[in-house]
């Protein structure tokens, strides 16, 4: 299993990103969080609150089944108060979760299905280059470094990536076997997304 998902790591990360970087660039490091203003949305998204949301618990409906969400504000709250807001607006209701690697990641959180949408901003990373991404692990898609936006993905299986995804939460027992249920049934025919549609209902 450790040379399987090395070799999908390979194949993964010009998809999930590049490299990040270490404690410097973590929006945290400053005590502020900034979102800067960047591209067109895929949906429409108003900027996080100046007023950090900080959540401990979020509950993401699909129509595959319910993800109890356990975020960390502590480690990542410019993360945390992306997702929140984002979760409050409604943005991802009735988004489909765009990208499936069997036995590594399913990525969600972008309206276009694309795998290029985002909510019209960017915010950077929070990093303490510790990272680890165990099974069960919540963290942000990118581009590159500090390009988040509004991508996620859950860890399928313990994979080895590079400490540049901001980790800002874990996904419940029960919702990391709907995701490996999901990732059972393998790619469509495009080879990129779920084979069956996997639709957010809510994020609550």
């Amino acid at each position: 299993m450790r040379v399987r998902l090395l070799l999908l790591s390979a194949l993964v990360l010009p998809i999930l990103a590049a490299c990040g970087g270490g404690d410097d660039d973590s929006a945290s490091s400053s005590g502020e969080c900034t979102y800067a203003e960047e591209g067109s949305a895929a949906k429409d998204a108003d900027l996080p609150p100046a007023e950090l949301l900080a959540p401990e618990t979020l509950t993401m409906k699909t129509n595959r089944g319910t993800f109890a969400l356990t975020l960390d504000a502590e480690a990542a709250p410019c993360t945390v108060n992306s997702f929140a807001s984002l979760a409050e607006q409604g943005y991802f209701d009735g988004t489909k979760c765009h990208r499936l690697v069997p036995g590594f990641v399913l990525q969600c959180g972008d309206p276009s299905a694309s795998g290029t949408g985002g909510p019209g901003y960017t915010f950077e990373d929070e990093l303490s280059g510790d990272e680890t991404y165990p099974a069960g692990t919540l963290a942000m898609a990118n581009s590159g470094p500090d390009t988040n936006g509004s991508q996620f993905f859950i860890v399928l299986d313990d994979a080895e990536l590079p400490a540049a995804y901001t980790v800002f939460g874990t996904v419940d027992e029960a919702g990391l076997e709907a995701a490996r249920a999901i990732a059972a049934e393998g790619n469509g025919p495009d080879g990129v997304a779920p084979k069956s549609d996997v639709v957010i209902e809510s994020v609550s």
